[in-house]
């Protein structure tokens, strides 16, 4: 049952840890030996990441001791000077990020592979290092080597982490796109690194449609004269990719008997896979992520705060241009069964993924709030039709996710369901606030700031604020920070990125609050938030009230600039069939009147057909205030629906006229 704590007023506590939590879990486990080896009482979980933060070297060492990473030659210490950027992590260590991934090799299963239509492929882990084996002889054959680029244009399927893994293992630095990019965002991307070897898919699947890759992929070849290895992987491993001229069949191209693997060992800050900003405000940012300190924040997040083990199966609902796929895949360095689902999760309905997750038998689902959204608005109980008894926790990322979205889960999926909300980021391709399996989940609020990062709430004169809005910042360095940008031989683009507000801290570009309770509320990205009479205020902020009504499937929210101040605009998609009367005009400001404050009340509400949404699902609030402002959209194609901007555009014209 949901509770609050007595006499305070905080929000409702929705799930509690159980009473032997600190003696079962890997995080307890870790706490204990942290107080054995610094010789502290660390009485509480403030106390143990303070500990973490201040004795940054103690902790990390203690946990790449504790989580078994394995390291072809040790590290001379732990981190150079402290400076950001700048530091350096592990140096004089040499790892292989691919030889942690595949060190089991048995017959338990390392990946179940489900698409929309059903199909369901399953590989072991020992037929994994097999795949990979193979696979990366054939990249060495090609002539690849430590440093090349190797990109994908691929869905997300088994192949696709067995040419990652065989990539890496060889040194050589990978990037991906899914196939639901276009051409030309995706030449965009991948253009930009020169890469010797492309894979791709033939076709994919997405709401019951089949979608033809290989024109895109001309296209795409053309784009990139670098490419010297073209190989074409069936969508459908039981029928054979139609030829083309001059690409390699996936099974001729991987057609050798396994061997040993030859895993090339890297220093700790080897490059490991280029990812992309969403290119919504200009050319795509290429990050640059190294080996070694992503596998050690993954194993961070996966243990500490996931606690993630061998029996768990891990789903997380991605494509394979989101970072969230790469953070699923590192899960196989601790054991744990990953599900890569490709496809609609909303086909053929809202509960499918439900039913999966009883069949495949998940522990940990992962998936984006609007997904969860989407279950509250349409009225679902998945516990009712399905078995979620062995689902343990539900994670949430890509949006803040709603009190009333919190509040769904453990009412509808299960009270023993943690709700893992989490947020980070492509830039550190993992998480700095997200959930714990030790402390209370209070309604609407993420349960803690990552154990290892300085993270905290600043003013604009840098000053830290509690329990107040105010800018995400880590102050102190962590592994996880882009090891460079590519082509940014000066650093220049990286430090104008996160370090020119706030010199020597990362300003991530998140509006939150860290309360007293050490939990976190994200109110939205820095550069989409609103000043209507001077007053900051985030846009998740005026998107929570509008939960409660069924007939609103999207909104985003922006500003049109007069001279007596920024005046509030709420567009909103409505439901199928239904329509925006001004009674419900009404109900909206009423309601976000009562549930935020009179300052959040939008001076207009406008119906639009369609919200403008990244490739990665993400409302592009940025998009929407460059068409009020009347500035061009030259990157139309890193939106999902670009076509939807064209209402933005006339209705600039509407507010330009109009006497609010």
């Amino acid at each position: 049952m949901s509770s609050s704590d007595p006499g305070s007023s905080a929000p409702a506590i929705l799930w509690r840890p159980a009473a032997d939590a600190r003696e079962r879990t890997d995080l307890g486990q870790f706490w204990d030996l942290a107080e054995h080896r610094s010789g502290r009482d660390l009485p509480g979980y403030a106390a143990l990441h303070r500990w973490s933060v201040d004795d940054r070297e103690a902790f990390w060492g203690l946990y790449a001791e504790f989580s078994g990473i394995e390291f072809t030659t040790p590290a001379d210490r732990v981190h150079g000077p402290d400076r950001m950027p700048g530091t350096e992590w592990f140096p004089g260590a040499r790892l292989n990020y691919a030889a942690n991934i595949l060190q089991r090799r048995d017959d338990r299963s390392a990946i179940i592979a489900r698409s929309e239509s059903g199909a369901t492929r399953t590989l072991t882990f020992a037929g994994l290092y097999d795949a990979v084996s193979t696979c990366a002889a054939a990249l060495r054959a090609a002539g690849v080597v430590k440093g090349d680029r190797v990109a994908a244009f691929m869905a997300n399927v088994p192949e696709t982490v067995i040419a990652f893994l065989a990539t890496a293992s060889i040194g050589a630095i990978w990037s991906s796109c899914s196939p639901d990019f276009g051409a030309a965002a995706a030449a965009d991307r991948l253009g930009q690194i020169e890469p010797r070897v492309l894979f791709a898919n033939d076709r994919y699947l997405y709401g019951a449609k089949e979608f033809d890759c290989r024109p895109t992929v001309r296209t795409l070849l053309a784009a990139m004269p670098a490419v010297e290895v073209a190989v074409l992987i069936p969508y459908d491993a039981a029928v054979e990719a139609d030829s083309e001229p001059g690409w390699i069949a996936w099974t001729d191209f991987t057609d050798r008997a396994p061997t040993e693997i030859d895993f090339a060992p890297l220093p700790f800050d080897h490059p490991l896979y280029i990812l992309y900003s969403s290119g919504t405000t200009g050319p795509p940012k290429c990050m640059v992520h190294g080996a070694g300190g992503t596998l050690i924040q993954h194993r961070k997040e996966h243990q500490l705060h996931t606690d993630l083990h061998e029996d768990d199966v891990l789903l997380y609902v991605t494509t394979c241009g989101w970072m969230m796929w790469n953070w699923l895949v590192s899960a196989l360095a601790g054991g744990t069964t990953i599900v890569l689902y490709d496809g609609s999760p909303g086909h053929p309905d809202l509960e499918a993924m439900w039913r999966m997750t009883a069949e495949l038998g998940i522990t940990v689902f992962g998936t984006s709030a609007p997904f969860i959204e989407a279950g509250l608005r349409a009225g679902l109980s998945p516990r009712v039709s399905s078995d979620l008894s062995g689902l343990r926790a539900v994670l949430s990322t890509g949006a803040p996710l709603s009190p009333a979205g919190f509040r769904w889960t453990h009412e509808h999926l299960g009270e023993h369901v943690q709700m893992a909300s989490i947020s980070g980021g492509t830039d550190i391709v993992s998480c700095f606030v997200l959930g714990n399996p030790l402390l209370p989940v209070y309604e609407g609020e993420i349960q803690c700031v990552g154990l290892g990062l300085d993270v905290v709430a600043l003013d604009e004169d840098g000053q830290e604020l509690v329990s107040e809005k105010g800018e995400l910042v880590c102050r102190r360095p962590f592994p996880a920070m882009p090891v460079a940008f590519w082509n940014d031989p000066d650093g220049d683009k990286y430090r104008d990125a996160y370090f020119a507000e706030y010199p020597g801290m990362w300003r991530h570009g998140d509006f939150v609050e860290i309360t007293a309770r050490g939990t976190v509320i994200i109110y939205g990205r820095s550069d989409a938030t609103l000043k209507p009479s001077g007053v900051r205020i985030g846009t998740a902020e005026i998107y929570r009230p509008l939960q409660g009504f069924p007939w609103i499937a999207g909104a985003v929210a922006s500003a049109v600039v007069r001279a007596q101040g920024d005046e509030i605009v709420l567009f909103v998609q409505l439901a199928a069939g239904e329509n925006l009367t001004d009674v419900r005009i009404d109900k909206i400001r009423a309601t976000i009147r009562r549930e935020a404050s009179p300052r959040h009340v939008p001076h207009r509400v406008m119906a639009v057909s369609d919200i403008p949404r990244t490739r990665n699902g993400k409302v592009a609030e940025a998009a929407v205030a460059r068409m009020l402002r009347g500035d061009s959209a030259d990157n139309r194609a890193a939106l999902a629906n670009p076509e939807c901007l064209d209402e933005f555009v006339a209705a600039r014209q509407t507010l330009l006229k109009a006497q609010v």
